[in-house]
């Protein structure tokens, strides 16, 4: 008896030891180093780098979802390559080459498959989440853009070349697809809102947008904000906005105006435009904080070197900020306090309170872009 009471009290007092060993990545975010084909594992509370993994490929447009429990991150590189990466063990747990040419990707509702859009051959492949196993192969015939997850184990995608939208439900055995067609020309790239109930496209060929309510009957496209840029006279757009640059802050989106210095403000019921607010640059990313009282935006060469603060009640640009030259991505930590920003030729991560617009540290980073930090895996469309 004595012996095993000693035996119970050491193992008590090996239990903090044991703990020290539990990684918990609910704090935990990734920084794609696109030159490098390079990951950083960064922890958000911190402000700090936790560390570098290396073997992602061409992350020259690269994008990242996340398992349900925050454990894996899936990278999706420019070259076709679908990298799988452990948190916890800080290490590639698995990597295929899928496709010649790859543009994103998304993660099911149950966090069971990950789909990859293609340019090269074109079409989205499905691949168990696990194993990344091939389950299945949806070829298009076109570039794939705009692929996102909605509700049922579906995902949404848009095609380039032949102006459509299809609906790619996996809830069962075999992939039931739906297509529909006169989208607009060339759709470039699209959003779900937080819902699941509208994809919204953006077309490169047109100026407007195409819309679909994804809860109704019979879905179908229809055409928003058409001729926004009417009587004005567009610039060279030197980089597209990414639709995933839509904001919802409060009752209204704000929009990237595609060629134009100004964001757009639509109902985000009637989705009719609303206001306009005059920007420094042709924007990139239009980034709400979570609670919808800032936007804050980024823009294009050659004004990518500022951001703006944008007050949502009033529209007018509060704050005026210069983190340095080629301000590529934005994120906020999930609750807002905080905003992370990658500064890709200055080599570094910058981070601000969002209160004060305060600088609050800096973390080096070889050409940085796409931050992403583990809460997007409870959002529907990150």
């Amino acid at each position: 008896m004595i012996r095993i009471l000693t035996l119970l009290v050491a193992l008590c007092f090996d239990a903090p030891a044991a703990a020290e060993r539990i990684v918990a990545t609910g704090d935990l975010g990734v920084v794609i180093e696109r030159a490098t084909g390079s990951v950083l594992i960064i922890d958000q509370s911190e402000m700090a780098t936790v560390a570098r993994v290396e073997g992602f490929g061409d992350l020259s447009h690269a994008s990242v979802v996340f398992s349900p429990d925050q454990r894996f991150a899936y990278v999706f590189g420019r070259d076709g390559g679908l990298t799988k990466l452990d948190l916890t063990t800080q290490s590639i747990a698995n990597r295929v080459i899928q496709s010649g040419n790859a543009i994103g990707g998304a993660i099911s509702d149950d966090g069971r498959l990950v789909a990859v859009s293609n340019y090269d051959p074109g079409g989205v492949r499905i691949f168990d989440a696990d194993t990344l196993e091939l389950v299945a192969d949806l070829p298009t015939e076109a570039k794939t853009i705009g692929l996102v997850d909605a509700p049922g184990r579906k995902f949404v995608f848009s095609t380039w070349d032949t102006g459509e939208t299809w609906i790619a439900d996996l809830s069962a055995e075999l992939p039931q697809v739906t297509r529909i067609e006169n989208v607009g020309i060339n759709p470039y790239d699209a959003l779900i809102t937080g819902d699941g109930r509208r994809y919204i496209v953006g077309l490169f060929g047109e100026d407007g947008l195409t819309a679909f309510d994804l809860w109704a009957d019979e879905i179908k496209p229809t055409r928003i904000l058409e001729n926004y840029g009417k009587g004005d006279e567009a610039l060279p757009v030197y980089k597209m906005p990414h639709l995933e640059g839509w904001a919802l802050a409060g009752d209204r989106f704000v929009l990237p105006a595609v060629g134009h210095h100004e964001v757009l403000w639509i109902d985000a019921q009637s989705l009719e435009e609303v206001g306009r607010t005059k920007t420094h640059g042709q924007p990139i990313f239009a980034v709400a904080r979570p609670d919808g009282r800032h936007v804050w935006v980024n823009y294009a060469h050659p004004d990518n070197d500022t951001v703006e603060v944008i007050d949502t009640l009033s529209g007018e640009v509060i704050r005026t900020l210069k983190p340095g030259p080629a301000v590529l991505h934005m994120e906020f930590t999930p609750r807002g306090h905080r905003l992370w920003l990658s500064v890709r030729d200055g080599n570094r991560i910058e981070i601000y309170d969002t209160g004060t617009f305060e600088k609050l540290g800096e973390i080096p980073a070889d050409t940085p872009s796409g931050i992403f930090f583990t809460a997007r895996a409870h959002k529907s469309g990150l």
